[in-house]
């Protein structure tokens, strides 16, 4: 079910969900994806012991599931709990820094999706001039990393922000036609 090999935890419910009226709770941990930012519920070993922000392997490997008996399913956006909803952001930024050569690597080869739009718009918070002066310094010279990007692009401030707050917007599903960074 899980193309994840790794997810991070972000909430774990020892008492399974509080909406669930069956007899025996199972307990559950809520997690996202690091690679494809699925969000999955999933059911611990016995005795697992897990906290929020925790890096777990969910990969089909049986063997190499220390901490995770199965994965339960995939849920949405709206099935997060709240804890984990004020989590996502953190973690999020978290993983884009810990994968910070993937994320440049976006902004150095971002492409327009049409003529009226460009990808790299689709960030919250990055408009029309920081876009043009980020294809405009990449001409010049690929970035290496988010600080040489925020040197390079005086208006740019935290992208590691954006590409997270980006994420989320892909996972509410709200209006989003386009998707940069989640697996649908």
């Amino acid at each position: 079910m899980s193309l994840e090999d790794y997810a991070f935890v972000l909430d774990y419910l020892q008492q399974g969900r509080p909406d669930d009226r069956s007899y025996r709770k199972t307990p559950l941990i809520i997690a996202i994806g690091e690679n494809e930012f699925k969000l999955l519920e999933l059911i611990p070993k016995t005795n697992a012991v897990c906290a929020v922000g925790d890096r777990i392997y969910v990969g089909s490997n049986i063997d190499l599931r220390t901490k995770i008996l199965s994965v339960k399913r995939r849920i949405s956006y709206s099935d997060l709990t709240n804890a984990a909803m004020n989590e996502l952001q953190f973690i999020l930024e978290s993983i884009v820094n810990q994968h910070e050569e993937r994320f440049v690597g976006f902004f150095n080869t971002a492409q327009p999706i049409n003529a009226r739009l460009h990808s790299l718009e689709l960030l919250p918070g990055l408009g029309n001039k920081t876009m043009w002066a980020i294809v405009e310094e990449r001409k010049k010279k690929p970035f290496e990393s988010f600080a040489d990007l925020t040197t390079r692009v005086k208006t740019l401030h935290n992208p590691q922000k954006m590409i997270a707050g980006r994420i989320i917007q892909e996972l509410e599903e709200r209006h989003e036609k386009y998707k940069l960074f989640v697996s649908r």
